[in-house]
C-alpha cells in the first residue's frame, strides 16, 4: 500500500480509479469496433455485380450446362404463360376500361387503339410480364439456391469438381434472357386482343378501329425496345435471385428472407432499369398519335 507522507492516508485506491477511469473508453472502443460488421445489402449488393460478371464471362467462353439450360427454359418459359397471358388480359381490359371512359368523351374513339398499344408496348407488357415472372421464378430461384446453401449441397458440387456458377447460375440467367422476351410479346398481343373485345363487346367501338388505330400508331422501334426492356429485366431478375440465394445463412430462417428480399430488390430494380431505358429510349416530342387522331 502507498501512503501520503503528509496525512498518513493511503491513495492506491485514487489510483487504482484514476487507472479504471482511463481504461473504459479503449474498452467500449474496442467493443464497438470488434462487434461492427458491414450490412448485408453492401456485400449482397456487390455480390450481384461480382456474379454478374463470372455469368458473362463463362458464357463468353462457353461453360455453359445446356441440359439444366433447357430445363430451366421450359420452367420459365411454357410453364410461365398461362398466368402471364391471365394477368395481361385483365390489365389490358382494365386500361380500356379507363382509357374509352374520357376519349369518348372528346370524341376520340380512334385513338384509343393507339394509345393502347403504344402503351402495352413501351411499357405494361414488359413490366408486367417481369413482375410475374418475379413473383413466380425469381422466388424459386432464391428459395433453391438458397436451401442448397444452407445444407451444404453447393460445397458438395465443389468436392465432385463441378463449379456452381456453371450448373446453377448461368442457366437460369440464359433461360429468364431468352424467355422473357417471347412471354412478353406474347402478353402485348393478348392485352391488345382483350382491350379489343371488350370495347367492341361492352363499349360498341369496332374491333377494326381498335386495331386500325393501333397499326398506324405502332412502329417496329415499339416492339424492339420492348424486347430489350424484358431482357435487361430478366437478368435482373436471374441475377438478383441467384445472389440472395446463394448468400444465405442462417437456416430455414435465412431462406425465407432471403427469398422475401430478392422479390422487393428484383422488382426495385426492374423499376429503376424500366426508368432508365425509357429516358434513353423515347426522348423529345413525339408524334406517334398525329396518324390516328
Amino acid at each position: 500500500m502507498i501512503s501520503n507522507t503528509d496525512d498518513g492516508y493511503a491513495c492506491a485506491p485514487l489510483l487504482e480509479e484514476e487507472r479504471n477511469s482511463n481504461n473504459v473508453p479503449t474498452s467500449e472502443s474496442e467493443t464497438f469496433f470488434s462487434e461492427w460488421s458491414s450490412p448485408s445489402f453492401l456485400w449482397r449488393g456487390l455480390s450481384v455485380l461480382v456474379l454478374a460478371g463470372q455469368v458473362i464471362i463463362r458464357i463468353l467462353k462457353g461453360k455453359v450446362h445446356w441440359g439444366n439450360t433447357l430445363e430451366q427454359l421450359e420452367r420459365v418459359g411454357p410453364k410461365s404463360v398461362g398466368v402471364c397471358l391471365l394477368t395481361s388480359a385483365f390489365v389490358g381490359m382494365a386500361f380500356t376500361i379507363q382509357f374509352i371512359r374520357e376519349f369518348t368523351r372528346l370524341g376520340l374513339n380512334r385513338s384509343i387503339g393507339g394509345v393502347l398499344a403504344l402503351a402495352f408496348s413501351r411499357e405494361l407488357s414488359p413490366v408486367v410480364t417481369s413482375i410475374v415472372i418475379a413473383g413466380r421464378i425469381g422466388s424459386a430461384f432464391a428459395a433453391e439456391l438458397g436451401t442448397m446453401q444452407v445444407s451444404e449441397q453447393t460445397d458438395t458440387l465443389r468436392v465432385l469438381g463441378s463449379n456452381p456458377i456453371d450448373y446453377l447460375v448461368t442457366p437460369r440467367v440464359i433461360a429468364s434472357c431468352l424467355a422473357l422476351p417471347f412471354l412478353t410479346l406474347m402478353c402485348f398481343t393478348i392485352g391488345m386482343a382483350s382491350s379489343a373485345l371488350l370495347a367492341d363487346s361492352v363499349y360498341g367501338i369496332s374491333i377494326n378501329i381498335i386495331l386500325d388505330s393501333a397499326q398506324r400508331v405502332l412502329q417496329s422501334w415499339d416492339i424492339i425496345s420492348a424486347m430489350i426492356k424484358s431482357l435487361v429485366f430478366g437478368m435482373i431478375i436471374s441475377i438478383v435471385s441467384c445472389a440472395w440465394g446463394a448468400t444465405t445463412i442462417g437456416g430455414a430462417k435465412g431462406v425465407g428472407e432471403s427469398t422475401t428480399s430478392a422479390v422487393v430488390i428484383s422488382l426495385v430494380g426492374i423499376f429503376m432499369a424500366d426508368f432508365a431505358l425509357s429516358y434513353c429510349f423515347f426522348q423529345g416530342a413525339g408524334d406517334s398519335l398525329k396518324n390516328c387522331v
